[in-house]
């Protein structure tokens, strides 16, 4: 049987929930994401394109090109209540999705025409998700996600498209090769150096030359230029690592203000894996220098997601990798071989308090929200938080820099 794959993706999503809570807003030029002259356009409206701005870029350079563009900085939160409810609505009306990000769906209605026809029960779909949220969105129908997702780009704004079985080459030829997913900036130029601008002198081209060019991705640009892909809509996917960084408005070499916010991030990540059940066996810490030169150095340790445990090994990677004396741009933590289960007790070092006390501590925040209660050493250190359990299935709630 042939698939028959749905892509959702909602309009501009952050721009569309900051226009749904204030009509002001409404035909105006916007802006969402870090409002720092580091800050990086996580959402743009389309009265901005003209200008040349899109998401990913400075927010700086965007500033420069509209002036007049009001200027959000977004709230996670909020955008996470509305994801969730345009979640709920796909999962009780599909009988299989995959949530990919915070606002694109893939779903699988083969076998659906049979009984009530797949491009008229997406449409009913999309026309309920936009009349209980408010919400612009747009589809693309056909066989495979990747044709389907080029289809909902070339939907947008606000509409819906479906490509035929064995009219994927047919819809695909005329367009841009910016438009294959997976074509960044760089490989487009790469491309663009080889006289390559439409889709069509793709699949006009022996598979082997795009091998020769691009390696292994080559062979993954050629298929989806020719409408192959066989990637299944997947429902849920075990996370396999779990990690924050903090970026700094202004660089800087104050160590114990770098040890406070690594403390807080380390804390932050280990009540997490407790809330997921999760425990890690390898450790990361990152650094970026000013210059912009990134260093990273990972440790292995037994299972564990205990703070008291995890705190002095990030700090004692910290020490080692911390050794140019520079100004520092960005730290990060990683978590990772992570497997299922809970805290395993030492018998030598843990006491019942200790135990009392983390069981006390995950309670509290599990009430009043994670930062309710934080190490002294951490007060004031400002990490990104997470809206929900980061192993529900769900993808991280984050301002994606992906231009949308």
């Amino acid at each position: 049987m042939d698939k028959t794959i749905l892509h959702l993706d909602l309009d501009t999503f952050f721009v569309s929930v900051e226009r749904r809570l204030d009509s002001k807003l409404l035909k105006k030029p916007i802006l969402v994401g870090g409002l720092s002259d580091r800050g990086v356009v996580a959402a743009c409206s389309y009265e901005t394109r003209g200008y040349g701005v899109h998401s990913g870029m400075p927010m700086k350079m965007a500033k420069e090109l509209c002036p007049e563009a009001v200027q959000i900085r977004g709230n996670a939160g909020t955008y996470s209540q509305f994801s969730d409810v345009v979640t709920g609505i796909i999962k009780e009306s599909v009988p299989l999705f995959e949530k990919s990000s915070i606002d694109e769906f893939y779903a699988d209605l083969t076998g659906m025409d049979r009984f009530f026809g797949a491009y008229k029960y997406a449409s009913e779909l999309r026309h309920r998700i936009t009349k209980e949220t408010g919400l612009p969105i747009s589809f693309g129908l056909s066989v495979n996600k990747v044709v389907s997702k080029v289809a909902t780009n070339e939907a947008k704004p606000n509409n819906q498209l479906k490509i035929d079985y064995g009219l994927e080459k047919p819809f695909l030829a005329p367009l841009s090769i910016k438009k294959i997913p997976m074509v960044g900036d760089k490989t487009y130029q790469t491309l663009r150096n080889l006289g390559l601008r439409q889709i069509r002198t793709i699949q006009e081209m022996p598979m082997d030359i795009m091998q020769r060019v691009l390696g292994k991705n080559g062979t993954v640009i050629w298929n989806r230029a020719n409408g192959i892909d066989d990637t299944p809509v997947i429902p849920f996917c075990d996370r396999k690592s779990i990690s924050t960084e903090r970026t700094f408005d202004r660089d800087t070499i104050d160590v114990i203000k770098l040890k406070g916010i690594l403390i807080a991030m380390t804390e932050n990540l280990a009540y997490q894996l407790r809330r997921g059940e999760k425990l890690t066996a390898c450790i990361t810490v990152k650094i970026r220098y000013s210059d912009f030169n990134t260093y990273s150095k990972q440790l292995r340790i037994p299972y564990t997601s205990a703070d008291h445990i995890l705190i002095p090994k990030i700090l004692e990677l910290f020490r080692i990798l911390y050794n140019r004396r520079l100004l520092v741009r960005l730290i990060g933590i990683r978590f990772s071989h992570l497997v299922s289960g809970n805290y395993q007790i030492n018998l030598f070092d843990d006491t019942e308090e200790r135990l009392n006390l983390y069981h006390a501590m995950d309670h509290i925040r599990n009430r009043f929200g994670e930062k309710s209660i934080v190490r002294a050493s951490a007060m004031g250190k400002n990490t990104i938080g997470r809206m929900h359990n980061p192993f529900d299935g769900r993808p991280p709630i984050v301002l994606a820099h992906r231009k949308q």
